[in-house]
């Protein structure tokens, strides 16, 4: 009975020191601090203040309504192979290369009206012909003495007169040629066809837009300056534009500035012309691009506004908190700071920090100095 008695007191004595010993552990592991997840940036040196941003709107470099100079319905529209198969009429978002005939009137009235010319010239050129010999034998005659000053003076004019009817003759030939051709549109230059307006037998004339083409080698980003900022903008300099449809950004360089300010909106128009040999940039496109701010007079180290902290226990007095450390884990450290002015999302640091510090920006308010943080990636 003693011996049961012992056997049951032993094992209680080890379960309670069990428990004591996890129960410890466990006390010692929730006291041991987690590290705050933090997000920071580099103090950098800056000679210009912060840029302002500008939304552009991405226009082709040139752009043309296509009208007809003939009269007279559409005889044929210019076909391209259609993804069905067979072949499809000319539309709108196809490549169109320079001279293609895009659309013809009907021609035979203007080839008539060709033949009527030539027939014209024709009957000039014999008229000429005659009183040209007319001329010569007179001429000879009045050598001679055998014809009088009044003869010589006719045949000459009448020589000179049928010289002028035929270069109207001629003139009227090259006239009808000319409206021969014009009945054929023909695309002036390379470039996306952006809108097509007629349909085989529509009747057109010099007042009908036929087709619209673009030309987006280049494409031009157009956006508005007010004049408080226009001594910031020159023509040939350098920007780089942006958009969200695109990842990659955009060389460009400025090709114009309006020389006065729209009526209603009061900025100033700027051109920025931009190379486009791949078509990535589309017409109608949304960009963005930033205009340098003011330089300084002498560089200076900033750090973002969304670091700047007061500085415990001074309401007058700002600090930061930089996160130093090599390994994974970092330490906080507050730093007294003095501050001076701000450009755009920066603000200048007189003292206090260095340039290539790291300074916590998203969770500065959650630690205080001597804590642990995580700095994400």
């Amino acid at each position: 009975m003693t011996s049961c008695v012992f056997q049951k007191t032993l094992r209680l004595a080890l379960l309670a020191g069990f428990i004591a010993i996890t129960g410890g552990c466990k006390k010692e592991e929730a006291s041991a601090p987690i590290p705050v997840p933090v997000e920071t940036a580099v103090v950098q040196t800056i000679s210009t203040g912060s840029g302002t941003r500008y939304s552009a709107n991405i226009v082709p470099y040139a752009q043309v309504d296509l009208a007809f100079q003939s009269n007279g319905y559409i005889d044929s529209i210019y076909q391209v192979p259609s993804p069905s198969g067979g072949k499809r009429n000319v539309d709108q978002g196809d490549w169109i290369s320079k001279g293609t005939v895009l659309a013809v009137v009907k021609q035979q009235d203007y080839l008539d009206r060709v033949q009527q010319a030539k027939a014209q010239l024709s009957r000039a050129q014999a008229e000429h012909e005659k009183a040209r010999l007319s001329w010569e034998r007179v001429s000879a005659l009045y050598a001679t003495r055998s014809a009088t000053a009044p003869d010589y003076d006719s045949a000459k004019a009448q020589l000179d007169s049928t010289a002028a009817s035929v270069s109207a003759a001629e003139a009227q030939v090259s006239e009808a040629n000319v409206a021969l051709d014009n009945c054929s549109l023909k695309a002036p230059f390379s470039g996306w066809l952006v809108a097509r307006n007629v349909d085989l037998g529509s009747l057109v004339g010099p007042a009908t837009k036929g087709f619209t083409l673009a030309d987006t080698s280049s494409v031009k980003a157009v956006f508005g300056v007010p004049d408080t900022y226009m001594n910031r903008v020159k023509l040939g300099q350098h920007f780089v534009v942006a958009t969200d449809a695109l990842s990659q950004a955009f060389d460009g360089r400025v090709s114009a500035i309006s020389p006065s300010a729209d009526a209603k909106s009061r900025v100033f128009s700027v051109e920025i012309t931009i190379p486009n040999g791949r078509n990535e940039l589309k017409p109608g496109m949304i960009a963005s691009l930033a205009l340098e701010g003011p330089r300084l007079s002498q560089p200076a180290i900033a750090v973002p506004l969304a670091a700047v902290i007061r500085y415990p226990g001074r309401a007058d007095t700002f600090a930061v908190m930089t996160a130093e450390g090599s390994d994974d884990l970092k330490s906080a450290r507050l730093r007294l700071v003095e501050l001076g002015d701000t450009y755009g999302n920066l603000i200048v640091a007189k003292s206090g920090v260095s340039a290539g510090d790291k300074v916590i920006t998203t969770g500065v308010s959650l630690v205080r100095d001597g804590d642990k943080v995580r700095v994400a990636p």
